[in-house]
């Protein structure tokens, strides 16, 4: 079996910094709970309101988004030492495009929500070390939400959860690492 290990980014609160406000987006759109799963029982013309907001919401974000202290760093050094990167959002693929472009980050596969199952399904991570022809047993899914951390125990690989200033959540458990900065990733895969 091929042991190469892929290293698997959440965008909004892993790479940067929390930028989405999601109550805003559920009071603008009358969704309560998880946006994404709640958009197939709307009827048509709700539905298509809803996805225009959340779109102006992660056009608004993407083009304000800060980075974590050492993103781009880690992302290249993982790189340089044979891991290919991937990032793996429930945002649209216009948004991924403006923050990866806008900050330059350099990455070898990604998936959106238009690229079919979103976390926390199994499913974009295995299409994800598919394509890299990574083990999903030897990659690496970081995030700092649970969804995150339930996509990378379905499809076996290790998992991290980004707090960064954060107090833990109650689901850092769930995690096999708990991160405050980005950098320290490195030495939990090998590279420090």
């Amino acid at each position: 079996m091929n042991q190469r290990s892929a290293i698997i980014f959440d965008l909004d609160g892993t790479l940067t910094k929390p930028c989405l406000d999601f109550d805003a987006i559920r009071t603008a759109t009358g969704i309560e709970g998880p946006i994404l799963e709640a958009l197939p029982d709307l009827d048509e013309d709700a539905r298509r309101r809803a996805e225009r907001i959340l779109e102006r919401h992660e056009a608004d974000a993407a083009r304000n988004a800060v980075l974590y202290e050492g993103a781009v760093e880690v992302v290249a050094a993982c790189r340089r030492a044979g891991h290919p990167v991937a990032i793996l959002t429930r945002n649209s693929r216009a948004s991924l495009s403006t923050v990866l472009e806008g900050h330059g980050i350099v990455v070898d596969a990604a998936r959106t929500r238009e690229d079919g199952a979103v976390k926390p399904s199994a499913e974009p991570i295995l299409s994800i070390c598919a394509e890299l022809k990574a083990d999903p047993k030897q990659s690496w899914m970081i995030g700092d939400f649970l969804f995150d951390i339930m996509s990378g125990e379905a499809a076996g690989t290790h998992t991290v959860l980004m707090i960064a200033d954060e107090p833990p959540p109650d689901f850092a458990d769930r995690a096999e690492h708990v991160i405050r900065r980005l950098p320290e990733l490195l030495a939990l895969i090998g590279l420090a």
